[in-house]
């Protein structure tokens, strides 16, 4: 029997799909099938979240048409939790207990561009693990952010769909001016660093 901790191990790493490609700004297809070839996807995601530094990775992100994501991310209080979401829904908090929390955000499909974003401060996202079983996430802080990034990606929302105008213009600023560190198939080949770093 697999486990998560042999999905996490063993995979091979992706070339990072880019803003703009189709794959990145349509919603994908459920998954129905829980064996081989969805655990295979998920070992290459891990590896691939790895390479990149990253906290969360949608299958759409490696150009891949499914409703999983993968995550290795801290919480609140610097618990790190790690796993699959199949098919995930988000719920957020609303009414007197909904609280915004406006903090750096980035993606990894548009590599070397951060700026501030307002989310919910807690998210619950519920689906299915790599098995097919219920899985509950229940996130604060940056895990709260990434269980609502990821989910947007399967959503075919990338985050500056969320951006002001003006804001949106200043994240692809910084992107191009960071692109030249990042190979087109990035983290196959690693980011190229700065004279300074």
């Amino acid at each position: 029997m697999t486990t998560l901790e042999e999905l996490t191990e063993g995979g091979t790493v992706l070339p990072i799909t880019r803003w703009g490609t189709p794959v990145m700004h349509a919603r994908t297809k459920p998954v129905t099938e829980y064996g081989a070839a969805l655990h295979a996807l998920v070992r290459d995601m891990f590896a691939t979240m790895e390479a990149a530094e990253g906290v969360g990775l949608a299958a759409t992100q490696v150009g891949v048409d499914l409703a999983v994501f993968v995550y290795d991310c801290p919480d609140d209080d610097h618990v790190r939790h790690v796993g699959v979401v199949c098919n995930p829904e988000v719920e957020l908090p609303e009414g007197k207990d909904r609280r915004l929390e406006s903090a750096e955000e980035g993606c990894l499909s548009l590599p070397g561009a951060y700026v501030a974003l307002s989310r919910p401060d807690t998210a619950v996202c519920r689906g299915t693990d790599a098995f097919g079983n219920p899985v509950e996430v229940r996130g604060t802080g940056l895990l709260a952010r990434c269980l609502q990034h990821e989910t947007d990606h399967l959503n075919g929302v990338v985050f500056g769909d969320r951006l002001a105008g003006r804001v949106r213009k200043k994240l692809y600023s910084l992107h191009e001016a960071a692109a030249d560190h990042y190979p087109a198939d990035w983290p196959v080949s690693p980011r190229v660093p700065d004279e300074d770093d």
